[in-house]
């Protein structure tokens, strides 16, 4: 049984295309040799959200303290202070207790 050229055309064409469909499985944007790097960059960006949502929890606290229905006394004397310019470095906080 002789194949014609057609037939050998055909099979020729199929595994042509099935060996490009296994390179790009292999080695193409999400193929098997991209997946420790896809997993790295996982990591590096759940990383990255951690840090951002301690600043912005961060950064919601101090809004709530700066509420101008009942900002929080230390913290307006403090922004007040700095952006006067009177605060130093070495300064030393008393806290005393409302009797």
């Amino acid at each position: 049984m002789r194949k014609t050229p057609r037939e050998n055309l055909k099979q020729g064409l199929a595994l042509v295309l099935l060996v490009g469909l296994t390179m790009g499985a292999i080695a193409g944007p999400t193929g098997l040799l991209a997946w420790a790097e896809n997993a790295e960059a996982l990591d590096q960006r759940k990383a990255r959200i951690a840090v951002l949502t301690e600043e912005r929890d961060a950064l919601k606290n101090r809004v709530e303290l700066l509420d101008p229905a009942g900002a929080d006394p230390d913290l307006v004397s403090e922004l007040v202070r700095e952006d006067l310019g009177v605060i130093h470095p070495d300064e030393i906080v008393v806290v005393l207790e409302d009797e």
